[in-house]
Protein backbone atom coordinates (compact mmCIF):
# COMPACT_ATOMS: atom_id res chain seq x y z
CA UNK A 1 0.00 0.00 0.00
CA UNK A 2 1.66 3.21 -1.18
CA UNK A 3 2.42 5.79 1.77
CA UNK A 4 0.05 8.80 2.29
CA UNK A 5 1.52 12.00 1.60
CA UNK A 6 2.51 14.34 4.19
CA UNK A 7 0.32 17.76 4.64
CA UNK A 8 1.07 20.92 2.84
CA UNK A 9 1.65 22.41 6.52
CA UNK A 10 3.53 19.46 8.02
CA UNK A 11 5.72 20.21 4.97
CA UNK A 12 6.31 24.01 5.36
CA UNK A 13 7.21 23.41 9.44
CA UNK A 14 9.57 21.18 8.27
CA UNK A 15 11.10 23.60 5.97
CA UNK A 16 11.03 25.96 8.94
CA UNK A 17 12.42 24.15 11.57
CA UNK A 18 14.95 23.06 9.28
CA UNK A 19 16.41 25.92 7.66
CA UNK A 20 15.50 28.60 10.00
CA UNK A 21 15.97 27.31 13.50
CA UNK A 22 18.41 24.19 12.32
CA UNK A 23 16.82 21.72 13.97
CA UNK A 24 17.66 18.04 13.81
CA UNK A 25 15.90 15.40 11.80
CA UNK A 26 15.11 13.42 14.99
CA UNK A 27 13.95 16.76 16.76
CA UNK A 28 11.72 17.58 14.09
CA UNK A 29 10.15 14.50 13.41
CA UNK A 30 8.90 14.31 17.35
CA UNK A 31 8.20 17.70 17.09
CA UNK A 32 5.32 17.26 13.73
CA UNK A 33 5.05 13.11 15.22
CA UNK A 34 6.21 11.78 11.93
CA UNK A 35 9.23 9.64 11.48
CA UNK A 36 12.81 11.08 10.23
CA UNK A 37 12.32 9.50 7.33
CA UNK A 38 9.94 11.08 6.66
CA UNK A 39 11.85 14.76 7.41
CA UNK A 40 14.97 13.24 5.34
CA UNK A 41 12.32 12.81 2.14
CA UNK A 42 10.70 16.24 2.26
CA UNK A 43 14.46 17.87 2.64
CA UNK A 44 15.90 15.78 -0.10
CA UNK A 45 13.32 16.36 -2.41
CA UNK A 46 13.63 20.23 -1.69
CA UNK A 47 17.44 20.45 -1.70
CA UNK A 48 17.05 18.20 -5.61
CA UNK A 49 14.76 21.62 -7.09
CA UNK A 50 16.53 24.46 -5.26
CA UNK A 51 14.29 25.21 -3.17
CA UNK A 52 14.85 28.29 -0.66
CA UNK A 53 12.80 29.07 2.01
CA UNK A 54 12.79 32.70 0.44
CA UNK A 55 10.84 31.31 -2.67
CA UNK A 56 8.55 28.90 -0.25
CA UNK A 57 6.40 32.19 0.71
CA UNK A 58 5.50 32.79 -2.81
CA UNK A 59 4.69 29.33 -3.25
CA UNK A 60 0.96 28.35 -3.24
CA UNK A 61 0.28 24.79 -1.60
CA UNK A 62 -0.88 23.30 -5.02
CA UNK A 63 2.31 24.80 -6.92
CA UNK A 64 4.74 23.31 -3.74
CA UNK A 65 3.37 19.87 -4.03
CA UNK A 66 3.23 19.48 -7.73
CA UNK A 67 7.13 20.69 -7.48
CA UNK A 68 8.05 18.35 -5.00
CA UNK A 69 5.93 15.40 -6.19
CA UNK A 70 5.46 16.17 -9.73
CA UNK A 71 2.16 15.90 -11.67
CA UNK A 72 -0.74 13.50 -10.25
CA UNK A 73 -0.51 10.30 -11.86
CA UNK A 74 -4.09 9.43 -12.87
CA UNK A 75 -5.59 6.12 -12.08
CA UNK A 76 -5.33 3.41 -14.81
CA UNK A 77 -8.27 3.78 -17.32
CA UNK A 78 -11.38 1.71 -16.28
CA UNK A 79 -11.97 -1.26 -18.01
CA UNK A 80 -15.11 -2.06 -19.65
CA UNK A 81 -17.40 -3.90 -17.62
CA UNK A 82 -19.05 -7.07 -18.96
CA UNK A 83 -22.52 -6.84 -19.98
CA UNK A 84 -24.37 -8.75 -17.45
CA UNK A 85 -27.92 -8.61 -19.29
CA UNK A 86 -25.88 -10.50 -22.38
CA UNK A 87 -24.34 -12.92 -20.37
CA UNK A 88 -27.81 -13.87 -18.53
CA UNK A 89 -29.62 -14.68 -22.39
CA UNK A 90 -26.31 -16.71 -24.03
CA UNK A 91 -26.36 -19.09 -20.63
CA UNK A 92 -29.56 -20.42 -21.64
CA UNK A 93 -28.19 -21.87 -24.61
CA UNK A 94 -27.07 -24.91 -24.84
CA UNK A 95 -23.41 -25.44 -23.97
CA UNK A 96 -22.87 -21.98 -22.96
CA UNK A 97 -20.62 -21.67 -19.74
CA UNK A 98 -19.62 -18.44 -17.81
CA UNK A 99 -16.20 -19.74 -18.76
CA UNK A 100 -16.38 -19.77 -22.58
CA UNK A 101 -18.32 -16.60 -22.24
CA UNK A 102 -15.63 -14.91 -20.17
CA UNK A 103 -13.03 -15.91 -23.30
CA UNK A 104 -15.23 -14.21 -25.65
CA UNK A 105 -15.49 -10.97 -24.01
CA UNK A 106 -11.59 -11.13 -23.55
CA UNK A 107 -11.44 -11.05 -27.34
CA UNK A 108 -13.24 -8.25 -27.59
CA UNK A 109 -11.62 -6.21 -24.71
CA UNK A 110 -8.20 -7.98 -24.01
CA UNK A 111 -7.63 -5.38 -20.56
CA UNK A 112 -10.86 -6.39 -19.17
CA UNK A 113 -11.58 -8.56 -16.14
CA UNK A 114 -10.12 -12.06 -15.25
CA UNK A 115 -12.43 -14.54 -15.02
CA UNK A 116 -13.03 -14.42 -10.81
CA UNK A 117 -13.68 -10.90 -11.36
CA UNK A 118 -16.36 -11.42 -14.23
CA UNK A 119 -18.23 -14.19 -12.42
CA UNK A 120 -18.40 -11.46 -9.56
CA UNK A 121 -19.91 -8.79 -11.58
CA UNK A 122 -22.07 -11.30 -13.39
CA UNK A 123 -23.53 -12.79 -10.30
CA UNK A 124 -24.10 -9.88 -8.21
CA UNK A 125 -26.39 -8.51 -11.28
CA UNK A 126 -28.75 -11.82 -10.91
CA UNK A 127 -28.87 -11.27 -7.22
CA UNK A 128 -30.73 -8.01 -7.63
CA UNK A 129 -32.85 -9.38 -10.56
CA UNK A 130 -34.85 -11.29 -7.81
CA UNK A 131 -37.68 -9.28 -7.71
CA UNK A 132 -41.00 -10.29 -5.85
CA UNK A 133 -44.47 -9.44 -7.41
CA UNK A 134 -46.99 -7.78 -4.53
CA UNK A 135 -49.48 -9.44 -3.66
CA UNK A 136 -52.73 -8.00 -3.04
CA UNK A 137 -54.91 -9.64 -0.54
CA UNK A 138 -58.72 -9.06 -0.39
CA UNK A 139 -60.67 -9.97 2.48
CA UNK A 140 -62.21 -13.46 2.67
CA UNK A 141 -60.49 -14.67 -0.49
CA UNK A 142 -57.63 -17.16 0.40
CA UNK A 143 -57.07 -18.88 3.06
CA UNK A 144 -53.28 -20.38 3.11
CA UNK A 145 -52.36 -23.51 4.93
CA UNK A 146 -49.25 -25.52 5.69
CA UNK A 147 -47.24 -27.40 8.45
CA UNK A 148 -44.91 -26.50 10.59
CA UNK A 149 -41.41 -27.63 10.27
CA UNK A 150 -40.28 -27.80 13.82
CA UNK A 151 -43.10 -30.39 15.89
CA UNK A 152 -44.07 -29.99 19.07
CA UNK A 153 -43.98 -33.55 21.44
CA UNK A 154 -45.71 -35.84 23.44
CA UNK A 155 -44.50 -37.92 25.62
CA UNK A 156 -46.44 -41.62 26.46
CA UNK A 157 -47.32 -41.71 30.15
CA UNK A 158 -46.77 -45.59 30.37
CA UNK A 159 -43.47 -45.69 28.19
CA UNK A 160 -41.46 -42.34 28.49
CA UNK A 161 -41.19 -42.57 24.75
CA UNK A 162 -41.22 -38.74 23.52
CA UNK A 163 -43.20 -39.05 20.15
CA UNK A 164 -43.41 -36.07 17.55
CA UNK A 165 -46.62 -35.14 16.29
CA UNK A 166 -47.92 -31.96 13.74
CA UNK A 167 -48.34 -28.64 13.80
CA UNK A 168 -51.15 -27.43 11.31
CA UNK A 169 -51.21 -23.89 10.23
CA UNK A 170 -54.08 -21.57 8.51
CA UNK A 171 -54.14 -17.97 7.73
CA UNK A 172 -56.46 -15.96 6.20
CA UNK A 173 -54.68 -13.38 3.56
CA UNK A 174 -56.10 -10.07 4.23
CA UNK A 175 -56.18 -10.15 8.18
CA UNK A 176 -53.48 -12.58 8.97
CA UNK A 177 -56.08 -14.53 11.03
CA UNK A 178 -54.44 -17.81 12.06
CA UNK A 179 -55.71 -21.23 13.39
CA UNK A 180 -53.31 -23.67 14.62
CA UNK A 181 -53.91 -26.87 15.61
CA UNK A 182 -51.68 -29.88 16.73
CA UNK A 183 -52.40 -33.54 14.95
CA UNK A 184 -51.21 -36.66 14.90
CA UNK A 185 -49.78 -37.19 11.47
CA UNK A 186 -50.49 -35.51 7.84
CA UNK A 187 -52.04 -38.68 6.63
CA UNK A 188 -55.33 -37.69 4.68
CA UNK A 189 -57.88 -38.13 8.12
CA UNK A 190 -55.97 -35.39 9.78
CA UNK A 191 -55.81 -33.33 6.81
CA UNK A 192 -59.10 -33.02 5.79
CA UNK A 193 -60.19 -32.78 9.41
CA UNK A 194 -57.49 -29.95 10.12
CA UNK A 195 -59.31 -28.22 7.06
CA UNK A 196 -62.39 -27.88 8.65
CA UNK A 197 -61.63 -27.22 11.95
CA UNK A 198 -60.04 -24.08 10.85
CA UNK A 199 -63.20 -22.88 8.26
CA UNK A 200 -65.13 -23.68 11.33
CA UNK A 201 -62.80 -21.46 13.46
CA UNK A 202 -62.60 -18.56 11.46
CA UNK A 203 -66.55 -18.83 10.96
CA UNK A 204 -66.85 -19.26 6.71
CA UNK A 205 -65.34 -20.53 4.05
CA UNK A 206 -62.67 -18.41 2.09
CA UNK A 207 -63.14 -18.29 -2.00
CA UNK A 208 -59.84 -20.52 -2.42
CA UNK A 209 -57.79 -22.64 -0.12
CA UNK A 210 -53.80 -22.65 -1.00
CA UNK A 211 -52.00 -25.32 0.53
CA UNK A 212 -48.34 -26.88 -0.36
CA UNK A 213 -48.04 -29.72 -2.89
CA UNK A 214 -48.09 -32.08 -0.56
CA UNK A 215 -48.90 -35.56 -1.28
CA UNK A 216 -51.87 -35.72 1.47
CA UNK A 217 -53.38 -33.52 -0.83
CA UNK A 218 -52.12 -33.27 -4.37
CA UNK A 219 -51.90 -36.73 -6.16
CA UNK A 220 -49.69 -35.29 -9.29
CA UNK A 221 -47.95 -32.86 -8.06
CA UNK A 222 -47.17 -30.21 -11.50
CA UNK A 223 -46.10 -26.69 -11.71
CA UNK A 224 -49.51 -25.90 -14.37
CA UNK A 225 -52.08 -28.85 -13.79
CA UNK A 226 -51.85 -30.49 -10.42
CA UNK A 227 -54.22 -33.32 -9.93
CA UNK A 228 -56.23 -33.31 -6.19
CA UNK A 229 -56.41 -36.29 -4.01
CA UNK A 230 -59.86 -37.42 -4.44
CA UNK A 231 -61.27 -36.94 -0.77
CA UNK A 232 -59.44 -32.73 -0.67
CA UNK A 233 -61.38 -32.47 -3.92
CA UNK A 234 -64.66 -33.45 -2.58
CA UNK A 235 -64.03 -31.49 0.46
CA UNK A 236 -63.68 -28.55 -1.64
CA UNK A 237 -66.86 -29.42 -3.14
CA UNK A 238 -68.98 -29.93 -0.05
CA UNK A 239 -67.44 -26.76 1.44
CA UNK A 240 -68.08 -24.79 -2.03
CA UNK A 241 -64.64 -23.33 -2.17
CA UNK A 242 -61.88 -23.72 -4.76
CA UNK A 243 -58.04 -25.53 -4.28
CA UNK A 244 -54.83 -23.32 -5.96
CA UNK A 245 -51.80 -25.49 -4.77
CA UNK A 246 -48.82 -23.23 -4.49
CA UNK A 247 -45.89 -23.71 -7.13
CA UNK A 248 -44.12 -26.33 -6.04
CA UNK A 249 -40.29 -25.05 -4.39
CA UNK A 250 -41.67 -21.16 -4.45
CA UNK A 251 -42.42 -20.53 -1.13
CA UNK A 252 -43.21 -17.01 -2.24
CA UNK A 253 -46.32 -18.32 -3.49
CA UNK A 254 -47.55 -18.64 -0.03
CA UNK A 255 -45.44 -16.15 2.11
CA UNK A 256 -48.29 -16.11 4.43
CA UNK A 257 -48.56 -19.53 5.13
CA UNK A 258 -44.43 -19.63 6.01
CA UNK A 259 -44.76 -16.02 8.13
CA UNK A 260 -47.86 -17.69 10.15
CA UNK A 261 -46.05 -21.00 10.86
CA UNK A 262 -42.95 -19.00 11.72
CA UNK A 263 -44.97 -16.76 14.66
CA UNK A 264 -46.38 -20.25 15.48
CA UNK A 265 -43.27 -21.64 16.11
CA UNK A 266 -42.42 -18.53 18.32
CA UNK A 267 -45.59 -17.53 20.11
CA UNK A 268 -46.49 -21.18 20.86
CA UNK A 269 -43.51 -23.84 20.69
CA UNK A 270 -40.95 -21.42 22.07
CA UNK A 271 -43.80 -20.49 25.01
CA UNK A 272 -44.47 -24.61 25.36
CA UNK A 273 -40.56 -25.55 25.48
CA UNK A 274 -40.90 -25.95 29.16
CA UNK A 275 -44.38 -28.03 29.26
CA UNK A 276 -44.81 -31.65 29.10
CA UNK A 277 -47.97 -32.94 27.36
CA UNK A 278 -49.09 -36.44 27.91
CA UNK A 279 -51.65 -36.77 25.47
CA UNK A 280 -52.52 -35.07 22.13
CA UNK A 281 -55.66 -33.80 23.68
CA UNK A 282 -53.59 -31.73 26.19
CA UNK A 283 -51.77 -30.49 23.63
CA UNK A 284 -54.52 -29.37 21.28
CA UNK A 285 -54.76 -25.98 23.63
CA UNK A 286 -52.64 -24.39 21.25
CA UNK A 287 -55.80 -24.12 18.93
CA UNK A 288 -56.64 -21.03 21.14
CA UNK A 289 -53.59 -19.04 19.83
CA UNK A 290 -55.80 -17.23 17.48
CA UNK A 291 -58.10 -15.42 20.06
CA UNK A 292 -55.00 -14.65 21.79
CA UNK A 293 -53.86 -10.62 22.29
CA UNK A 294 -50.08 -11.57 20.67
CA UNK A 295 -48.60 -9.16 17.93
CA UNK A 296 -45.57 -8.84 16.80
CA UNK A 297 -45.27 -5.24 17.08
CA UNK A 298 -45.53 -2.44 14.47
CA UNK A 299 -45.92 -3.70 10.89
CA UNK A 300 -45.64 -7.14 12.05
CA UNK A 301 -47.86 -10.32 12.18
CA UNK A 302 -50.59 -9.70 14.58
CA UNK A 303 -53.05 -12.76 15.30
CA UNK A 304 -55.56 -10.49 17.18
CA UNK A 305 -57.24 -9.46 13.93
CA UNK A 306 -60.93 -9.52 14.16
CA UNK A 307 -62.20 -9.18 10.35
CA UNK A 308 -62.33 -12.52 8.63
CA UNK A 309 -64.79 -11.96 6.04
CA UNK A 310 -65.28 -14.84 4.39
CA UNK A 311 -68.33 -16.61 2.88
CA UNK A 312 -70.80 -18.30 5.33
CA UNK A 313 -71.49 -21.75 6.13
CA UNK A 314 -74.23 -22.81 7.89
CA UNK A 315 -73.72 -26.87 7.16
CA UNK A 316 -70.36 -27.16 7.15
CA UNK A 317 -69.90 -30.17 9.06
CA UNK A 318 -68.87 -32.69 6.74
CA UNK A 319 -66.45 -35.18 8.61
CA UNK A 320 -63.54 -37.59 8.02
CA UNK A 321 -66.09 -40.30 8.21
CA UNK A 322 -68.74 -39.04 5.44
CA UNK A 323 -65.49 -38.16 3.04
CA UNK A 324 -63.77 -41.61 3.25
CA UNK A 325 -67.42 -43.61 3.20
CA UNK A 326 -67.59 -41.52 -0.64
CA UNK A 327 -64.37 -42.97 -1.68
CA UNK A 328 -65.52 -46.59 -0.69
CA UNK A 329 -68.74 -46.38 -2.48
Amino acid sequence: MATERLLMRHIREILRLKWTLNRSHRDTARSLGISPGAVASVMSRATAIGLTWDALADLKDETLEQRLYGPKVTGRPARPLPDPAWIHTELRRAGVTLELLHLEYLGQHPDGYRYSAFCLHYRQWVDRQRLSMRQVHTAGEKLFVDYSGKKPEVVDPATGVVRLVELFVAVLGASNYTYVEATDTQRSADFIQSHSHAVEYVGGVPAAIVPDQLRTGIRDPCRYEPILQRTYEEWATHYSTAIVPARPAKPRDKAKAEVAVQVAQRWVLARLRHETFFSLAALRAIRILSSSSVSTGAGGVGLSCKFPLVAGCSDCSLTVELCFMRISV
